[in-house]
């Protein structure tokens, strides 16, 4: 999966735990950017990508994330390597 596929994806979750059609994803973007992206909206943001990529996010990976792009390599890693759960 390309890198702008993960984006797109992502986009996809974002949009629909926010509701919110109009949102754009960049590297950078974070909970600051986002209206509403609180800790519950977090992890229905965490919990939507491990269901869309078939992966499983570690506590310690979660609580190292700055932005979407620290999102967007974790998961390119974990697609790479195969850490990925079985659905």
């Amino acid at each position: 999966m390309t890198t702008d596929e993960i984006y797109a994806n992502l986009t996809d979750i974002f949009r629909e735990v926010f509701d919110d059609q109009q949102i754009v994803l960049h590297p950078d973007t974070t909970a600051a950017d986002i209206a509403d992206w609180d800790s519950f909206n977090h992890i229905n943001i965490i919990v939507g990508a491990e269901t869309r990529f078939g992966i499983k996010f570690q506590t310690s990976e979660v609580e190292s994330l700055k932005n979407v792009g620290d999102m967007v390599t974790t998961i390119e890693r974990k697609l790479s390597t195969g850490r990925m759960v079985n659905a």
